[in-house]
């Protein structure tokens, strides 16, 4: 055989490596599509949920209508669920939005209500596992179960940070000037599909640069908290939780309840020490020596500060805001907010949205393009090895 045959014979196992590397990277593209796909849906599930379910609403029976403090929400809970003992209260970033109410009834049984922020009606009830639950967790953990430390889906996806921040990387390198396509955008449509898709895998990759450096690096630390908290290394700076002194703890007769300040009154106590924290929600003590906690969005939206007021004199006793925490806290605390776009309104979701899809866009287009001309290497392959064999057949 000469060496001419030898190099055929190289460059034709060359090309059938190309091409099996080729399909077996179809799951990942797969994959890849899936995980943005669920996670532009995730982004506005709570919307979805709202715009399906009435309950969810926060219906003013007029339009100047005011919203009802935290001591009457929980006079009308008592009073529709007779019984029931309040653990939390949350009011949405939307005002669209019913306030979310986790109780407990008589019975041990627990549950989440859906109440009218304006006339204190129980509208509803979160199901257990409702559409929202399901889309998060699909994108997130692909609903594989946390049965010892975080699940397999979990690090299934996050490591998808790696390629996603390796091919934002590689191509800013390869597309050359891209910067050019905000200027003079083109999509040829009657090229062929080859070149459409090039032409939107392009487009959507240069328009969505910023959105997907902040979900490849976000998506990371995902990856780097599960690996953190498997380990059990920490980075916070919040200490011991903080309980109330016993010599604030009054005595009282068995089953008697003991005298503890209003919601308003913690919420006021907060507001005089805080005065620019809104707060959004409030968790009652589970015991006799915690404190009411009180939390909300301050200066910086991203996090959420909190106070914990004495129960039973009302003194703001241990405060938990953004000056506070580290720097790494700061930015690692930082991340969630900025993947999931839930911090501002329903403005920044819709522009989540919007972006979420162009990046499930240039997902399919380069799933479509690698299709495409993988399955042409194939074809080809196939049609060049079988007039040998023909040849092989007919020597013997």
């Amino acid at each position: 055989m000469g060496v001419s045959g030898t190099v055929a014979r190289k460059n034709s196992s060359a090309r059938l490596w190309f091409v099996v590397h080729g399909w077996l990277a179809l799951p990942i593209w797969a994959f890849l599509f899936i995980v943005c796909l669920t996670g532009s849906i995730a982004t506005v599930s709570q919307e979805i949920v709202w715009l399906a379910d009435p309950a969810v609403r926060a219906n003013a029976p007029a339009a100047d209508a005011r919203l009802l403090g935290y001591d009457e929400i929980l006079a009308a809970v008592e009073r529709e669920v007779p019984g029931a003992r309040v653990r939390f209260i949350s009011r949405p970033v939307k005002s669209i939005f019913a306030l979310t109410v986790s109780v407990t009834r008589p019975d041990g049984s627990t549950g989440t209500l859906y109440v009218n922020p304006y006339t204190g009606a129980v509208q509803g009830e979160q199901g257990e596992f409702d559409f929202r639950d399901f889309v998060r967790a699909l994108h997130g953990w692909l609903l594989v179960p946390f049965n010892d430390g975080f699940s397999l889906g979990w690090y299934a996806v996050s490591a998808l940070s790696i390629p996603l921040l390796g091919s934002l990387i590689t191509g800013i390198v390869v597309y050359k000037r891209f910067w050019r396509v905000y200027l003079r955008p083109r999509l040829r449509v009657s090229k062929g599909r080859r070149v459409f898709w090039g032409d939107l895998h392009r487009l959507a990759g240069a328009w969505s640069i910023p959105f997907i450096a902040i979900m490849a690096v976000t998506a990371g630390w995902f990856l780097v908290r599960a690996i953190l908290d498997d380990n059990h290394i920490s980075i916070s700076t919040a200490g011991v939780p903080p309980v109330v002194a016993r010599g604030d703890v009054p005595v009282v007769a068995k089953g008697a309840p003991a005298p503890r300040i209003t919601l308003g009154q913690a919420a006021e106590a907060v507001r005089a020490q805080l005065p620019d924290l809104e707060p959004t929600f409030v968790q009652f003590p589970s015991s006799a020596y915690d404190h009411i906690s009180v939390g909300g969005r301050g200066a910086y939206p991203l996090l959420f500060e909190t106070v914990d007021v004495n129960p039973y004199n009302g003194k703001v006793e241990r405060t938990r805001r953004v000056s506070d925490r580290s720097a790494l806290e700061l930015v690692t605390g930082s991340m969630r907010p900025l993947h999931t776009g839930d911090f501002a309104g329903v403005w920044l979701k819709l522009v989540y949205l919007v972006f979420g899809l162009i990046l499930t866009t240039l997902v399919f287009s380069g799933m479509m393009v690698w299709t495409r001309r993988t399955a042409i290497e194939t074809v080809k392959l196939v049609r060049e090895r079988k007039p040998s064999r023909l040849g092989l057949e007919a020597a013997e």
